[in-house]
């Protein structure tokens, strides 16, 4: 005997969840990881300084004190930079009954609240960007990670000269006001890497982070140093084929993938030598409405700050596939 089927039934209610479901990366670890400080102006300030070279001279005893200009600090700076998004939601849509959200309006601002999460990942490691003051119709930028590096760089020449690290004979100062041009691009070797922190310590820096895309944090993961770590483990059945910690000569460093960061750069950093400068924290404002549509603008203003490039810098002008 023939049976209904719901196939040709009419009628049945629709079953949609009440979750939505958005696997889109939101996970920013630079700038999650830096420590924010307040500044009062688009164009902020700080300064840097360090110790005479070490000297083999010694005082001959009764001898009268000789003296000599004690070198300047020097004084650096960067810009802050809005970044913002906006959402405008119907007065029709805020009546239906929607799936997965009570507000459509809610909904929407906590997504752009994300999304200048990431803009602002992508704008400090994810490109070269110097410093622009801005004007009425040019929005202002802030320098990014790479332009603020030059002493314990390694990278290759690139365009018209513009090399990374001291050696470089172009116009690279590491005080955000020149990116360096990229340069050929080649195998990332854990000798690179090994030189960076080795720079890094002589001049003074505590590095305790290594940044790199997913291809070049693959390659860390195949370092020899690695090759004790790589193993079956025959009581779990599983393959253990990862680093997330670098131990070198000088102390452990975290090795940290980042979805957003340049994937031919891998940063080798100090910490807490890298901040925020926040004029604006996140906003969240009300435009007026013109006509049936609720609209908000969120935004907010932040900029880079170095403290001292010489406690950090990177493994430039590398393969990525």
């Amino acid at each position: 005997m023939a049976s209904t089927t719901t196939y040709a039934q009419i009628g049945i209610r629709e079953d949609l969840s009440d979750s939505i479901w958005d696997i889109t990366p939101e996970d920013t670890p630079f700038a999650s990881n830096c420590k924010r400080v307040s500044v009062d102006n688009t164009f902020f300030e700080w300064q840097t300084d360090s110790l005479a070279a070490v000297s083999a001279t010694t005082a001959v005893e009764g001898a009268d004190a000789t003296f000599a200009a004690a070198a300047a600090t020097t004084r650096v700076g960067n810009r802050t930079e809005i970044i913002e998004k906006t959402a405008s939601t119907s007065g029709t849509l805020e009546a239906t009954d929607r799936a997965g959200r009570q507000r459509e309006m809610a909904y929407q601002v906590i997504k752009r609240g994300k999304e200048i999460k990431r803009d602002l990942e992508h704008h400090l490691v994810g490109v070269s960007q110097i410093a622009v003051t801005g004007s009425a119709s040019v929005a202002r930028k802030t320098a990014s990670y790479v332009t603020w590096t030059l002493t314990n760089d390694v990278g290759t020449a690139g365009a018209a000269g513009a090399n990374r690290g001291t050696s470089g004979t172009g116009p690279v100062d590491g005080d955000g006001t020149d990116a360096p041009a990229d340069g050929t691009q080649r195998a990332f070797t854990e000798a690179m890497l090994g030189g960076v922190i080795d720079a890094m310590y002589n001049n003074g820096g505590i590095p305790n982070i290594i940044m790199a895309g997913t291809f070049n944090k693959r390659a860390i993961t195949g370092f020899s140093g690695n090759s004790d770590e790589v193993k079956h483990n025959n009581t779990d059945k599983k393959v253990i084929n990862a680093v997330s910690l670098y131990v070198s000569d000088y102390g452990e460093l975290k090795v940290v993938p980042n979805r957003f960061s340049r994937s031919r750069d891998v940063l080798v950093y100090q910490q807490d030598m890298w901040c925020l400068g926040v004029l604006r924290g996140m906003q969240n404002k009300e435009i007026a409405a013109t006509g049936d549509a609720e609209k908000r603008q969120v935004l907010q203003e932040c900029g880079l700050i170095s403290k001292n490039e010489a406690s950090s810098g990177g493994v430039y002008d590398l393969t990525t596939a």
